[in-house]
């Protein structure tokens, strides 16, 4: 009986905790939204409400049409896709050779991988700007790219080794006795139990690549090549800050991000799915 009247009690308390969980994490997200539709001039009467007794779309238009937010968007966009692709490609590659073939100097690779992980983006912010202003990439979209897939490769080398790790050799053995090539192998069996794995790493890479500020920041300063984080600033002036227009852009900016990841989610449950075995 008194097991019986637990229960009730657990599933409350679980719903309760699932539910503070989800108010906690999309309160931001609300305020955003709200502050978003919420006219100039009652932005800071009715700062604390919890909904303003006036709703606009003005910030969103002007952001739209009367910025150069679309720029901003668009160059975001391009760096973050780009990235996660590299990224992506790259680290599918290295993880499955770490995770398959033991080979001279492996040890100190991921040591040094681990290593490059350690060190605070502010010591080596200035190498990389002297190395990419060598290069003549400032002020390029390409050299955002290219530092963001290097700062990620690591990580997503090792997500990715976890996924493989996880993948029994049996299963790509058992493919190449029955006349696959190690490619084939991969191709076949592998990749679509790996796709719950390229999904994360995807999705980690280019949720890093559409949020970075530091090196877009020092590495572009032509304002047709600005990215989204560092468009953000120009709604910030020397006296005054565009709380409404800054918000409304940040409501446009999760668009991507949650259409990203609405795509990815098919690649999951399909790789969650498939199997490997035949019968």
């Amino acid at each position: 009986m008194t097991v019986a009247r637990s229960k009730p009690i657990l599933t409350a308390g679980k719903y309760a905790a699932l539910l503070a969980y989800l108010t906690f994490a999309l309160f931001p997200l609300y305020w955003l939204l709200k502050i978003a539709i919420t006219p100039d001039q009652l932005i800071f009467s009715e700062g604390t409400t919890l909904w303003p007794s006036s709703l606009t779309l003005d910030n969103f238009r002007t952001v739209l049409f009367q910025t150069d937010f679309l720029y901003y968007f668009g160059n975001s966009l391009y760096v973050s896709l780009g990235t996660a692709a590299a990224t992506t490609l790259i680290a599918a590659g290295a993880g499955y050779a770490f995770s398959r073939f033991d080979f001279g100097g492996k040890k100190i690779i991921i040591a040094i991988m681990l290593i490059t992980q350690m060190f605070p983006l502010l010591m080596i912010i200035a190498p990389i700007y002297k190395m990419v202003a060598s290069l003549g990439l400032l002020n390029s979209l390409t050299s955002l790219i290219v530092v963001y897939t290097a700062f990620n490769i690591p990580f997503a080398t090792f997500l990715m080794q976890s996924f493989f790790d996880g993948i029994p050799k049996d299963l790509e053995e058992a493919a190449m006795m029955d006349g696959c090539s190690r490619f084939q192998a991969l191709r076949k069996v592998i990749f679509p139990l790996t796709l719950p794995g390229l999904g994360a790493t995807l999705g980690f890479v280019f949720t890093a690549a559409w949020s970075e500020l530091l090196f877009a920041l020092m590495l572009i300063s032509k304002n047709e090549a600005m990215t989204f984080p560092v468009g953000l600033l120009t709604f910030v002036s020397k006296f005054s800050v565009d709380w409404g227009q800054m918000m409304a852009a940040g409501v446009l900016a999760l668009i991507p991000s949650c259409l990203f990841f609405i795509f990815i989610q098919r690649y999951l449950v399909q790789g969650l799915t498939s199997g490997a075995v035949k019968g």
